[in-house]
């Protein structure tokens, strides 16, 4: 969908450009296994061989990057580049019959949604686009709600690893995490320029109440798809008590998100606005919006 996007539109600009190249380049760690003639459960296989692959891939790749792009670009290279080192590393895994290949899943769905979220902003809205826009600093919750997740995965593994091989589950979180990230991806490229991954409060010339597409089904589709995407992510790894907690703390930041938004789009389109909102719901369980009228 996304590339299909990119040649109709044809608005990739140097900088989707070098991450999509870079991204690629990252994720060719994935060949390793053809190139040394091994298994493709490289990364949990013992010995030193597989892991002195790795660690020259990555140093060859990181010089390449220095010398093909100026720092600006390069800034963007490396995470783009780390993101598919991340989602080719992932393929290895899944490809594996070790105890990790579920944990593999989970490390090509949390690569290829940041990387996404970058090249969407760079197809849809260029201008908007910047470092952030891979939403890797997202905030100091979302970064301690993935190591949380990573602790309980191991610790679990290591006491309770029959808990880890419930393959019919992990599938299950697998098709959520599909589901969500496809759903938010559409969101994005329905709404175009109008899409920003901050929350606008002023109104552009160009700004504009979008209201087909996905977002005749959800007033807020991007994030009902992240909603299920990251409750997904925590049901492919069988991590219990991360289900419960990324399941409060994604409601309690949406409801608060989706309220403040609301206020704006209010205030943005009026009565437009309230209409559509009395049409169409939220998407998101419980989560009726802004209790405002004009």
């Amino acid at each position: 969908m996304m590339a299909a996007a990119v040649a109709r539109r044809g608005r990739l600009g140097r900088e989707g450009r070098a991450s999509l190249c870079s991204f690629l380049l990252g994720a060719s760690v994935a060949a390793l296994p053809l190139l040394l003639g091994s298994s493709p459960s490289l990364l949990a296989a013992p010995g030193l061989r597989g892991r002195l692959a790795l660690a020259l891939h990555v140093a060859g790749v990181n010089a390449a990057l220095l010398l093909i792009y100026p720092r600006p670009l390069y800034k963007i290279a490396v995470r783009a580049c780390f993101l598919g080192f991340a989602f080719g590393c992932g393929l290895l895994l899944s490809a594996g019959r070790s105890a990790w290949r579920h944990f593999g899943w989970y490390m090509c769905s949390l690569s290829l949604f940041h990387y996404s979220e970058y090249l969407v902003t760079a197809i849809n809205n260029p201008r908007s686009l910047s470092l952030d826009s891979f939403l890797l600093n997202h905030s100091f919750e979302y970064n301690l709600a993935a190591l949380s997740s990573w602790v309980e995965f191991t610790l679990e593994k290591l006491f309770f690893p029959e808990l880890k091989q419930i393959t019919w589950l992990s599938t299950v979180g697998l098709l959520m995490v599909i589901f969500g990230d496809c759903l938010r991806k559409a969101a994005m490229l329905t709404a175009g320029s109008n899409f920003n991954h901050i929350v606008q409060n002023e109104k552009s010339d160009t700004h504009t109440l979008v209201t087909s597409g996905v977002y005749g089904w959800f007033r807020h589709p991007s994030y009902v798809g992240w909603f299920y995407w990251s409750i997904g992510t925590q049901v492919l790894l069988c991590n219990p008590i991360c289900v419960v907690g990324y399941a409060l703390a994604s409601w309690r930041f949406f409801r608060e998100r989706i309220e403040e938004e609301e206020i704006t789009l209010i205030h943005f389109f009026g009565e437009e606005y309230l209409e559509y909102k009395r049409k169409v719901p939220s998407g998101l369980p419980f989560i009726k919006g802004v209790k405002l009228e004009l």
